[in-house]
């Protein structure tokens, strides 16, 4: 894939688009989050220490999702009651990009959506039926989370933050959803729940015991 490269307009070290759609980005040296313009870089805000976490996953981390390859190049990362999670961005060999949901040890890959007349957040209750695609999905959760940070290049502006509400449907084929309220506008992110092993990953974190 081409690669960009600018210069941190904080600190002046040089910045690496991997990705060429990538809108934000932060800075491995000063921690500067940074917004792209064309091919302007400008500050936004900076990055705080983020909490630790045991995921094996890192930014650079490879795997596979079905016949397609992926790298991971950009992270976000929420705290709610049971702990955090992390919401990894991937590249594909193809192009394309996607999103790794890592949580306490359970993952899930899935893709945005464009779809219209997307559900209110107060519409979205628990046990209540939604169609995407002709498939039926019922809300099996609804979660309140912190943003606790982000790293790595990302396909939006997403820096300021603080308490986001996700909405979690299933359907009985396996395939899951989720409504994020975010933005005053809802994203639609649907995808799969996928195992560790079959993700084939290589080059992550490795911890005493392994």
């Amino acid at each position: 894939m081409t690669q960009r490269t600018s210069n941190c307009p904080n600190c002046g070290a040089p910045v690496v688009f991997v990705w060429s759609s990538s809108v934000q980005t932060v800075c491995a040296y000063c921690k500067s989050i940074l917004v792209r313009t064309d091919v302007d870089l400008r500050k936004v805000g900076q990055v705080a220490d983020l909490p630790p976490d045991a995921s094996p996953l890192q930014i650079t981390s490879q795997g596979k999702y079905g016949n397609r390859s992926f790298v991971v190049i950009g992270r976000i990362i929420y705290e709610y009651d049971e702990g955090n999670w992390n919401e990894w961005h991937i590249i594909f060999n193809d192009g394309g990009d996607g999103w790794l949901s890592d949580a306490q040890d359970e993952y899930a890959i899935s893709f945005h959506k464009d779809a219209s007349g997307l559900p209110t957040e107060a519409d979205a209750i628990l046990g209540k039926n939604f169609h995407w695609d002709g498939i039926p999905f019922t809300v099996t959760s609804r979660t309140l989370a912190h943003y606790a940070g982000a790293e790595g290049e990302l396909p939006f502006e997403y820096w300021d933050k603080t308490d986001v509400t996700f909405v979690d449907l299933r359907s009985r084929g396996g395939d899951f959803a989720t409504l994020d309220y975010s933005d005053p506008q809802p994203a639609l992110y649907v995808g799969k729940a996928v195992d560790f092993d079959d993700l084939q990953l290589a080059n992550v974190r490795k911890f005493e015991g392994w």
